[in-house]
């Protein structure tokens, strides 16, 4: 990912309230506000533009987090459509400040940050799009450059839809592979930006500590989450894990995996055993 410089306005001076970001040299523009702040956010002219929006907020009945991922020719209009949906509490929004996204152009975007939320996993879709919608190859390129920014953007206006669980490609400072081991349970991660990931095919025991329910509810219930998920599969005696998970410490990842409270500083090693604290203190 290029390097870039992100101007952010704030019109009340407060960053929990109406944001407006730009990129240096990029013809887009971004908008996020809290469902508080949309009647703020709809006054401006930008939403007469057509563009990319996102819904962001939490599923009722699961606590899980929740998205919607919409095109519109008139952002304002569809947006007011859009306030008896309850779910969400805020929203983003994406035009353009040469106004020359098509409509062929947002419903290209769509398709495309629709494929790309699936993928990372980090939110539940309330919709989804199978659309295909042909551009020029020079268009797709065009739309791939914007695509990028929204992927740079977004998580400076406060979302990680679009950020990869297992962490950037290219951190600023190499992060070890590591791996938890406990009886006949095998987990390999490392740390990233947000926490810490377990990798996908990572094993955790099946049993949980006698101690634990009572001692740390949190793990148990966090374990019978993923479980009911299908994120934790048993098979042959542990349970596999069916996809990259990411974790808030590396002590939370280790509680998983071990069935009860574990210090992920000395539970988690490289492949010449020395421990994530002896790493980072040397």
């Amino acid at each position: 990912m290029t390097s870039a410089t992100i101007k952010l306005y704030l019109p009340h001076g407060d960053a929990r309230r109406l944001r407006v970001g730009e990129v240096s040299n990029w013809t887009g523009k971004a908008l996020a506000a809290p469902r508080t702040e949309l009647d703020d956010l709809l006054a401006r002219e930008e939403t007469e533009s057509s563009g990319v929006y996102f819904l962001l907020g939490v599923n009722p009945d699961t606590g899980d987090n929740l998205a919607y991922i919409g095109e519109a020719e008139v952002i304002r209009d569809r947006l007011k459509q859009h306030k008896a949906k309850d779910f969400w509490t805020s929203v983003v929004v994406f035009v353009s400040k040469d106004e020359n996204l098509t409509k062929a152009h947002i419903r290209y975007l769509e398709n495309r940050l629709l494929q790309e939320s699936k993928l990372v996993g980090r939110y539940t879709l309330e919709n989804s799009n199978t659309s295909n919608p042909k551009l020029p190859e020079s268009d797709r390129e065009d739309m791939e450059v914007y695509l990028s920014r929204i992927r740079q953007v977004l998580p400076v206006l406060g979302s990680d839809l679009l950020s990869p669980i297992a962490g950037s490609n290219k951190p600023a400072q190499h992060q070890p592979h590591l791996f938890c081991k406990i009886k006949n349970a095998v987990a390999n991660g490392r740390r990233t930006e947000s926490g810490f990931v377990v990798f996908a095919k990572s094993t955790a025991v099946l049993a949980v500590r006698p101690s634990a329910e009572s001692q740390y509810p949190n793990t148990i219930a966090l374990r019978q989450r993923l479980i009911q998920e299908k994120t934790l599969i048993e098979r042959d005696g542990v349970y596999v894990f069916s996809k990259d998970v990411e974790f808030t410490s590396p002590s939370a990842a280790a509680a998983v995996i071990h069935g009860g409270s574990a210090n992920g500083l000395t539970a988690w090693k490289d492949k010449s055993g020395k421990s994530l604290k002896e790493i980072e203190d040397a």
